[in-house]
């Protein structure tokens, strides 16, 4: 990325990348895409061959897989320039997300399974021949981290698609009891939403922090639980239209909601989908596949609320026993751009959602990699989707 490069007009508008410092020491992420490469493999592995049928929550395997190692050589080593050559000829009409829609990307010409991997590893290679120094540039150290961020995330995808498919993970996470019940209480001030300059790598959306007010509020130390959940569901809680907004009401009659995603009734107790497994529902785990219709609903009928992204992120970052990690959590929030919101490089990140109804969600799935999560993080879905690995925590009404 020289000086060149630096001036072509694709550039303009680009941010200062001195603001994302500090960032991580060569090494480190050479160790990271490396780790992250081994994953996307092994998640993978016969996946990328196999028949998906069309649906609007997953992407073909195959394309993935070649979308993961175009986006890496796109930032990272052609200065997300269309006008400099892929590695792989014809890469951008097939991979570029942003202009490829999404039911074409089954019927696109790709390379095979071996084509596509052997493209993933090359571009890897260069990868790591290119952090191989002892220090980084700020904008070398930009482009690596969201380049390796963006796999991250696909591979957090891979693993709701195994379950979204009903197909045996195949890799291993526990899953875990959500933790120690209880509030934490807030008094009413000002705290700055948002990252700040220099505090490190952050996506667009986070940009920058800006002083919010809040009023005194408590919020639960952990998820709601399968059991909590449960004692909705028993009551008759999706039968229940009290409980329900409209849009909430529409999405659960259009669905045929009678009960969260992937439970079911068998030896008259619950059972839950994980991947393939039919397994008993585990009662002090966090509530999984639920979406922020049916959070709100569990917390009318429960006489609480979901918190706002706000009052999240000021209790992960000031929460005493706050803990979060195992599920993504549905706030109130709708998903809208900050004061200070100005589009880095990678245009199509957060903007083109502002307009329709998102969601925010804060803090990260059990399948979310430790480096991504923190409690600046927004992430955005659709209020009536539930395929990823969501559930959330209550505030006191």
């Amino acid at each position: 990325m020289g000086n060149i490069a630096a001036q072509s007009p694709h550039r303009s508008g680009w941010p200062d990348f001195a603001l994302f410092r500090p960032h991580s020491a060569p090494a480190a992420l050479r160790d990271a895409f490396a780790e992250a490469q081994s994953l996307t493999r092994a998640l993978t592995r016969g996946l990328e061959a196999a028949t998906v049928p069309m649906l609007t929550i997953v992407n073909p395997p195959l394309w993935e897989l070649g979308h993961v190692a175009w986006f890496q050589e796109f930032w990272l080593h052609r200065g997300g320039s269309s006008d400099a050559p892929s590695l792989l000829p014809g890469a951008d009409r097939r991979y570029d997300s942003a202009r490829v829609a999404h039911d074409t990307r089954w019927t696109l010409d790709l390379p095979d399974a071996q084509a596509t991997l052997r493209y993933g590893d090359a571009i890897l290679a260069r990868t790591l021949k290119l952090l191989s120094g002892d220090a980084l540039d700020d904008e070398l150290a930009y482009f690596a981290q969201l380049a390796l961020f963006h796999q991250d995330m696909h591979n957090e995808a891979f693993c709701y698609m195994w379950q979204t498919l009903g197909f045996a993970l195949p890799v291993t996470w526990p899953e875990q009891d959500a933790g120690a019940a209880g509030d934490v209480e807030f008094a009413a001030g000002t705290f700055a939403l948002g990252a700040a300059p220099n505090s490190g790598f952050a996506f667009d959306n986070e940009k920058w922090a800006h002083e919010v007010t809040l009023p005194a509020f408590a919020i639960a130390r952990r998820a709601v639980t399968n059991g909590e959940f449960r004692a909705f569901v028993d009551a008759g809680g999706y039968a229940e239209d009290k409980w329900w907004s409209e849009t909430g009401r529409a999405a659960r009659t259009a669905l045929g909601l009678a009960h969260p995603r992937y439970w079911k009734r068998a030896a008259g107790d619950w059972r839950v989908r994980r991947f393939e497994r039919w397994q008993p529902l585990a009662e002090h785990a966090p509530v999984m596949h639920v979406s922020a219709y049916e959070a709100e609903a569990f917390c009318r009928f429960a006489g609480r609320r979901l918190p706002s992204e706000a009052e999240w992120e000021l209790a992960a970052r000031r929460g005493a026993g706050f803990g979060y990690g195992q599920v993504w959590e549905w706030t109130a929030s709708r998903f809208a751009p900050y004061p200070e919101f100005g589009a880095d490089p990678y245009k199509e990140y957060s903007e083109p959602w502002f307009a329709e109804d998102h969601r925010v969600l804060r803090g990260g799935s059990w399948v979310t990699p430790r480096r991504l999560m923190r409690p600046t993080w927004r992430n955005f879905y659709k209020p009536a989707r539930a395929d990823f690995f969501c559930g959330f925590r209550t505030c006191a009404a």
